[in-house]
């Protein structure tokens, strides 16, 4: 009489020795499985920044490679809302900013906005600027210049100063 409930509570112990150990094993398991995961991610990760290194080289050659950088000059009085470029009277980028993107740009940060290719040689590039002046009243100036291409990468940066500023609205300087 007192077997079968012995031998019902030996199984019963057995049982639950058994699936807490099962679930020991399955949590080392799902532990490494999750550690194997975070390693693979940031293969994934540093091979995508690698294959947008490639593409880069191989869309934009270096002695074709022509690239725009926009920033707002400190102590600025505009709120920046777009900046449209155009090469040789040709549209080549147009950006809205968000409010973040304009937080960034007041605190010293510098946008890429154009990467393209253009030949050797001299060209015209003309910076339309959309804003609003610190009194509220809309903005908008134009300015062109003449840009060198030579051989090799050309960088060349667009700093917006905006209404009332002592020198030019936008200025331009090769980096």
């Amino acid at each position: 009489m007192y077997r079968p409930a012995l031998a019902l509570l030996f199984t019963a112990a057995l049982a639950t020795t058994m699936v807490s150990s099962a679930e020991e094993v399955s949590r080392e398991q799902i532990k490494g499985l999750d550690e194997q995961i975070q390693e693979i991610k940031s293969d994934v990760l540093g091979i995508a920044a690698e294959l947008s290194r490639l593409e880069e080289k191989l869309l934009y050659p270096s002695n074709t490679q022509f690239s725009v950088f926009v920033s707002l000059a400190s102590g600025a009085k505009l709120r920046l809302d777009a900046v449209e470029i155009q090469i040789d009277g040709k549209p080549a980028a147009r950006h809205l900013y968000t409010f973040k993107e304009l937080e960034a740009m007041q605190q010293g940060g510098v946008q890429r906005i154009y990467t393209g290719n253009i030949t050797k040689g001299e060209h015209e590039l003309q910076v339309s600027v959309l804003g609003k002046s610190e009194s509220g009243s809309e903005y908008r100036h134009t300015q062109s210049f003449k840009v060198s291409k030579d051989i090799g990468p050309t960088l060349v940066g667009i700093t917006v100063a905006g209404p009332g500023a002592g020198g030019q609205a936008i200025s331009l300087k090769g980096w």
